[in-house]
């Protein structure tokens, strides 16, 4: 429990960093000149830069543990940082946010095995997914409003200093605070036929479970485009970012319910899913409820997803080989925060995007297996069986 509070105080800090930048990004760009079409490349290629560092993160994670990876993202993201502090240019700012995405790319997963690494108990495995989905949420509240605010103190090059001093000063404080070795997590099994142990269950996550993180991010990618666009009657960023805070209580209210963790991460998912497409088609079709309603509830049913999903993940998984798992997740994600807002731009002169994140959720909705019996798609192992 102790590794799992420094934990999440790292996290906060790191999430906390990252979370400030969304505000003042933008307009930094344009001061150096940066056209809108650049700045949307810029952001494109922090979410395509995630893939390779994604694929690595995957095997080297397994193989020597969790903590010098994110040593390395906390303290190569706050250097990163300083150096952007200097930039004068466009593209040094596009290279140093590539550079920050790649390195970043580590920091989740690796986090996440960790956290999975703590217990063996499903339950006890649920409620660090949860706690991590606080930390993160929490953050996102808080950090934005403080980022605009030091900006408008200080100035672009001393924010970004500070930031990076602040991440550097975790990884830091992270050498001294987190195990050295990555504990396998793995979910007891009873006695074979002979009276020995059963074997672990091997790495079976089906690959069109991965279809969710897909989905679920690229409506998110959705949200994020659309969202500042049609706030045109409110007072500009600070609207939107109350918008933004509204949809982030939401999922609080939902990740302070840890009773939650004891269904089955199938049944969660499963009700998350469909309560976002539900909340996706409200903002499309049905102008009348009002968008801080639409927001709130759609915050709660991501408080919902986002652990079921960590704790799916690692059942269907057998805790074994947490490091791909979570890379693979961060790979969907990535992809998907890529592809939301590109489809966003290029068909909302024809479609409401809201309704394409409602059609993206929907089938993602019926990729997921229905039975849940012992030998099924969802369960490959007759050991495996999901949670009560």
């Amino acid at each position: 429990m102790k590794t799992a509070i420094w934990l999440y105080m790292f996290l906060f800090l790191a999430f906390f960093d990252l979370h400030a930048q969304y505000p003042i990004l933008t307009p930094f760009a344009i001061s150096l000149g940066a056209a809108p079409v650049f700045i949307g490349w810029m952001m494109g290629l922090y979410a395509l830069t995630h893939l390779p560092g994604n694929l690595i993160a995957g095997t080297v994670i397994d193989r020597h543990g969790s903590r010098r990876y994110i040593i390395f993202s906390l303290v190569s993201a706050g250097i990163v940082l300083l150096l952007q502090s200097f930039v004068h240019y466009p593209w040094q700012l596009l290279v140093l946010r590539s550079i920050s995405g790649f390195v970043l790319a580590f920091l989740s997963p690796a986090c996440l095995a960790l956290l999975a690494s703590l217990s063996s108990d499903n339950v006890t495995q649920g409620k660090f997914m949860s706690g991590h989905g606080v930390v993160h949420t929490l953050a996102s509240v808080v950090s934005p409003a403080a980022g605009a605010f030091i900006v408008a103190k200080a100035g672009y090059s001393a924010t970004f200093q500070s930031l990076g001093w602040l991440l550097i000063a975790t990884g830091i404080m992270a050498v001294f605070s987190l195990p050295r070795t990555l504990q396998k997590a793995v979910r007891p099994s009873g006695p074979a036929d002979d009276g020995t142990a059963a074997p672990v269950p091997k790495f079976q996550v089906p690959w069109r479970i991965y279809i969710l993180p897909f989905v679920i991010s690229c409506s998110q990618g959705i949200l994020f485009f659309e969202l500042p666009l049609r706030a045109t009657g409110m007072d500009g960023i600070m609207s939107t970012g109350i918008l933004f805070s509204v949809m982030s209580i939401g999922a609080l209210v939902t990740l302070s319910m840890l009773f939650l963790n004891r269904y089955s991460p199938y049944k969660r998912v499963l009700g998350g899913l469909f309560l976002l497409a539900v909340c996706f088609y409200c903002l499309a079709a049905i102008q009348k409820i009002p968008l801080n309603v639409a927001l709130f509830i759609l915050g709660t049913a991501k408080g919902i997803i986002f652990p079921a999903m960590a704790s799916l993940f690692i059942q269907l998984s057998g805790g074994s080989k947490l490091g791909r798992v979570f890379s693979l997740q961060s790979i969907a994600m990535s992809i998907g925060s890529f592809i939301g807002p590109i489809a966003a731009g290029q068909l909302r002169d024809f479609v409401s995007p809201y309704f394409i994140a409602f059609i993206l959720l929907m089938v993602g909705l019926m990729m997921l297996p229905i039975s849940r019996k012992p030998g099924s798609l969802l369960y490959p192992n007759a050991n495996q069986t999901p949670a009560s």
